[in-house]
């Protein structure tokens, strides 16, 4: 029977009868095949019927699995957690909070270098491909294979934004499909342009940033529309391995990873050869510390942060609330720039302390060893005092290493600072030599210099008397280093700073400027001080005899001062500085009250000069004008009193001026003339130095603005001989001033009714200069006072004294208290009926 028979034997024989017969002959039955031939074409038709059976299987999970695919809701209406922003009030970015750094932007605002750089890098057949591009995973396939293992993967930017939004990150044939459904399903709903703005907003790029937008800011400090080739060619290289290719973890790495992009552009032609040789070339200064914003406002981004967690609470970190502050960028930079120069003049004026650590130099095998930065790496840098590493010690030059790999010299007067510790006779525990860790920065002329970490602290902290609104704020020296805000929580005494508190107490009493009081010396009884006898001095050892409360004050003469208190009563100005902001019971009633033993903060101080600076009315501090939503709806603003308004009035008018009056002279002929250098004569303040030269104080204002300077230990203890208000902290402010105060025009307290002018005789009996006091204090014609001649008659009493040959009062002045129950701090509201939620 032949093959044709055999097939047809089961067909049935009325279709055999009914049809004509076609014989099959095979060509074996003439030409029988080998072996050889025959077993090839058997495994050629297992392998296209397991390829067919493959292509039915994938058919049938595709039939099954696309159904099952997550919705693409999340994308199409795309809602990321947008941190908490918080801004300066002229709009510059100075702190973000929250687990996610990410910053939208629109496709449209993205630059082409970016663009280009990101397709070059991840894929650059993205407009081609309908998600998954076939020639990429062949091209991938054949790399793997004749690589020899995973060499490149062939994930599109499609299939990227499916993996980051709906799937793990597990290497799994399961998720690879599911992965490639998702990018077909992507294709088919959104545009291409929609795909890579999501993509660019989304992808994850190392040092918390969350796309491209954000990555800009926390490692280049600039809007992504200001970035350079080399630094779009940078950032694109890095989502294939954040970790990896991060320029800040591993700088050398991630040079490589973008030469292999910039080789990449120029190949597609988004390049030129010139732009590739400079790119290449570029020495890009990358960020190492993710919350620098470019602004140094750590302490005030904390500080607003805190109010809005107080309203908020948890929900403010992920919803893209702005917060809006009363700072401003200029004036902000030139209170931190001033506040540190002046802490490190202070800790140059004391001396070199020696390295700060050291490593076993046999562990630095070259000068570009991984260890050199494994060390570094628990010695942050601080703004531009820098860590570095000794490679070389000499007398007369220092080779160091710095963070990233720069290998810089120092020599010359960048060597005078620490010349004592490269000398062999230094202390071994101390002395520069190779392996030592020191601190470095650049001086005035830009070289390299030998500095240190200042143990000292600081705070500076200025605001519109006016309104109050805080126009800069700087908590200590390095916000990393040390959160503790030394403006708001560090309670210190507040020395020679306090006396005019006192002197405004004293002329509620009937003293005037022109009072005459000793400068002498004075034993306390244990009674009065409340503990054991006490013998103040003065500052330097020198009494001056009889002088007027004006010269007092400029001088800052403690006798006077506490001569001043002891007549007013210690119990009446505790009750008086209240007016001022200050607490009760942080001011004992005893005689120390008068040299300032008690405890204030920065921000109290702030708002008791400012009083004097407004023409006596208290006004209340605030940081945060506006709370708004990520759509820039106001959920709270910032309402402030504003002086004028007499409900806020806590001393007389007339008592502001004659202390604005003889605070200016503080600066004209006392302990602040240093501030004269500002060039003003419209500048008043006060210098303050506790006892043992443990706090420094400068508090002083200009009408439009107030300042409060201070320096000091955490630990309190002695800053050194000479160290003063005047010495130490005067220059932040002047530093602050010389900034704030540009082109702005002089101004001076309005003269305010119910003062007249007196001619009061000098100590030595020779008539002194035209001074204002009180109408009602107005004395009658004596040895020690002359009337002007335009000066009403009254009958009121000659003032006080506690010494001969000065006419007490008959009388003490009846005159009402200001109405310090009216000052009350207005609370912030929200601007309008629609505006929901709390308030700051």
């Amino acid at each position: 029977m032949d093959v044709t028979e055999r097939f047809l034997q089961g067909f049935p024989k009325e279709f055999l009868t009914s049809r004509p017969i076609i014989r099959f002959r095979f060509p074996h039955e003439n030409f029988p095949l080998s072996p050889f031939f025959r077993w090839p074409l058997y495994l050629l038709a297992l392998l296209a019927g397991a390829v067919l059976a493959g292509v039915a299987l994938l058919g049938i999970i595709i039939v099954l699995a696309y159904p099952q695919l997550p919705s693409l809701e999340v994308l199409t209406d795309y809602q990321p957690k947008i941190p908490l922003r918080v801004y300066t009030a002229d709009g510059y970015l100075i702190g973000e909070f929250g687990e996610e750094r990410r910053a939208l932007v629109r496709i449209d605002e993205v630059p082409d270098v970016m663009k280009h750089a990101i397709l070059a890098a991840e894929d650059e057949r993205f407009y081609v491909h309908g998600g998954v591009d076939t020639l990429g995973v062949l091209r991938a396939a054949y790399s793997n294979f004749v690589g020899g293992g995973k060499r490149q993967g062939a994930s599109t930017i499609t299939m990227q934004v499916a993996r980051n939004f709906f799937l793990s990150r597990e290497k799994t044939l399961t998720r690879k499909l599911y992965e490639a459904l998702l990018a077909f399903k992507i294709e088919h709903s959104l545009s291409k342009d929609e795909i890579l703005q999501l993509y660019i907003n989304q992808i994850y790029l190392g040092q918390r940033a969350y796309g491209f937008s954000s990555a800009a800011q926390i490692y280049y400090g600039k809007a992504l529309k200001d970035l350079s080739l080399a630094e779009a060619a940078m950032l694109a290289g890095l989502p294939k391995a954040p970790s990896s290719f991060n320029p800040v973890v591993n700088p050398k790495r991630a040079k490589l990873r973008q030469l292999y992009v910039l080789r990449r552009m120029l190949s597609l032609k988004y390049i030129s050869n010139s732009a590739y040789s400079e790119a290449e070339n570029a020495v890009l200064t990358v960020k190492r510390d993710y919350n620098d914003f470019g602004v140094h406002a750590e302490f005030v981004a904390e500080m607003a942060r805190q109010i809005a967690y107080e309203q908020f609470q948890d929900g403010i970190y992920d919803h893209g609330l702005k917060i809006i502050t009363t700072i401003t960028k200029a004036e902000q930079e030139a209170a931190y720039n001033s506040l540190r120069k002046a802490l490190f003049d202070y800790d140059r004026r004391h001396g070199y302390r020696g390295a700060e650590g050291y490593i076993d130099p046999q562990a630095i095998q070259s000068e570009q060893d991984d260890a050199l930065e494994e060390a570094l790496a628990t010695h942050e840098d601080s703004d531009d005092l820098r860590a570095a590493i000794v490679l070389d010690a000499r007398p007369d030059a220092v080779r160091a290493y710095l963070r990233g790999g720069e290998t810089i010299q120092i020599n010359g007067d960048g060597l005078k600072f620490a010349s004592r510790m490269l000398d062999d006779k230094a202390p071994p525990n101390k002395r520069i030599r190779r392996g030592a860790i020191i601190r470095v920065n650049k001086n005035n002329k830009q070289q390299w210099q030998i500095s240190q970490m200042p143990e000292a602290e600081g705070a500076f902290v200025a605001a519109s008397p006016i309104d109050g609104s805080i126009r800069a704020l700087v908590g200590g020296f390095d916000f990393n280093r040390n959160k503790f805000n030394h403006v708001t929580q560090a309670w210190r005494q507040p020395g020679s700073s306090f006396k005019p508190f006192i002197y405004s107490a004293a002329l509620e009493k009937g003293y005037n400027p022109s009072s005459i009081l000793a400068d002498a010396p004075i034993v306390i009884s244990a009674e009065e001080t409340g503990s054991r006898a006490w013998e103040p001095k003065n500052y330097d050892g020198k009494y001056d005899g009889p002088m007027s409360l004006r010269t007092a004050l400029a001088k800052s003469k403690n006798m006077v001062s506490i001569h001043l208190l002891r007549s007013i009563g210690p119990q009446y100005a505790q009750d008086y500085i209240t007016r001022f902001g200050f607490d009760a019971d942080k001011h004992p009633p005893y005689l120390t009250m008068a040299l300032g033993s008690g405890g204030v903060t920065s921000w109290q101080q702030l708002t008791a000069y400012a009083t004097f600076a407004n023409g006596g009315y208290r006004i209340t501090p605030f940081i945060v004008r506006q709370i708004l939503d990520n759509k820039g709806k106001v959920l709270a603003e910032t309402k402030p009193a504003i002086a004028g308004d007499e409900s806020l009035r806590v001393i007389d008018a007339r008592n502001a001026y004659l202390m604005d009056s003889m605070l200016h002279d503080v600066v004209r002929r006392g302990t602040a003339t240093k501030a004269l250098s500002l060039k003003r004569s419209d500048l008043a303040g006060k210098t303050g130095t506790t006892n043992d030269y443990v706090d420094a104080w400068f508090c002083g204002y200009q009408p439009t603005v107030v300042g409060i300077a201070w320096i000091g230990f955490d630990q309190p203890k002695k800053l050194g001989s000479g160290e003063t208000g005047g010495t130490a902290a005067l220059p932040i402010w002047i530093g602050y001033m010389e900034k704030a105060l540009q082109g702005v025009p002089e101004s001076f307290l309005d003269l305010p009714e119910g003062l007249t002018t007196i001619t009061p005789a000098s100590p030595d009996g020779k008539a002194g200069a035209r001074e204002y006091i009180y109408a009602e204090d107005l004395p009658e014609t004596s040895d020690t006072m002359v009337h002007d001649k335009e000066a009403p008659e009254t009958e009121t009493s000659l003032l006080p004294s506690l010494f001969p040959g000065v006419t007490a009062p008959t009388q003490e002045k009846q005159q009402p208290p200001a109405p310090v129950q009216d000052a009350r701090p207005k609370p912030v509201q929200a601007p309008a009926a629609k505006s929901q939620g709390a308030t700051p």
